[in-house]
């Protein structure tokens, strides 16, 4: 497991968000349940999304199980721990406006909200949504809507943090610069003053086909949306790379994040 800053991050302090999970294995063996329901939905993202399209292979998938890969099954460790870790690549600062694109169910959607003024959850699934929703209801700084990572409304907000968490690689399959370099510039033009995009793909060590596809998306961000690399980790199957709008500051602001 490797993680490295660069760029101003290099030469900064920054305390994390919150501190990573406990050192333990990434998984336990009930957790290959979660790999073979994985797979299983996405065999049935790749058949119906050439039979009809991504947004209605998804929206049938969650009519179908209401949770096909896991997110919120509290019996995995796994996905558990990968949204500790990845709230712990964040700065601690204040963040008023997240979103969260691709939030599927709401699970890491319901983690940024312990540590945001106010979450937006989008998903291309109208059934993903009712979902995530139903599931939020104690929640009252996090709401959720439709929508796709090409096309959504950012209603009229700038984000302190923009996630997209296996997302990308669904919505860009085959990884075509030109429409990556349109989503990077999308995300990059909603961010407000030293907003960051925090992603978070497949990664096998780039060993498989998934995994280069993931490494061209992180380094298609920078370049085409003048996006700062602050920090990359590369972890057990994912690869996450935090950015900055280079007209931010890397280092955190110093307000304590608050609840609403």
């Amino acid at each position: 497991m490797l993680s490295h800053r660069t760029g101003s991050a290099a030469g900064s302090a920054w305390a994390p968000l919150r501190p990573p999970p406990p050192t333990q294995f990434f998984m336990t063996l009930r957790d290959i349940g979660l790999w073979i329901r994985s797979a299983r939905a996405d065999a049935t993202i790749r058949r119906k999304s050439r039979a009809y399209g991504v947004a209605r292979a998804f929206d049938e998938l969650y009519r179908d199980d209401q949770d096909p890969y896991g997110a919120a099954d509290r019996r995995y460790r796994y996905q558990d721990r990968k949204y500790a870790m990845l709230l712990s690549f964040l700065p601690a600062r204040r963040y008023r406006h997240v979103l969260e694109l691709g939030c599927g169910v709401g699970a890491f959607s319901r983690a940024l909200a312990i540590h945001a003024e106010r979450v937006t959850g989008i998903d291309i699934s109208a059934n993903a949504i009712q979902h995530a929703t139903a599931l939020s209801r104690k929640y009252l700084n996090l709401s959720f809507r439709a929508g796709d990572v090409h096309t959504f409304d950012p209603d009229g907000r700038q984000y302190d943090l923009i996630v997209a968490a296996d997302v990308l690689y669904y919505a860009v399959p085959s990884a075509q610069e030109p429409a990556l370099a349109a989503v990077a510039n999308r995300l990059a033009a909603c961010l407000a003053p030293g907003g960051m995009v925090l992603l978070a793909d497949h990664y096998f060590f780039g060993l498989d086909a998934a995994s280069r596809i993931t490494q061209a998306i992180h380094d298609t961000f920078p370049q085409a949306a003048g996006l700062q690399i602050q920090s990359r980790h590369f972890r057990c199957f994912y690869l996450a790379t935090l950015l900055q709008r280079a007209n931010g500051h890397a280092a955190p602001d110093g307000e304590k994040p608050g609840g609403r």
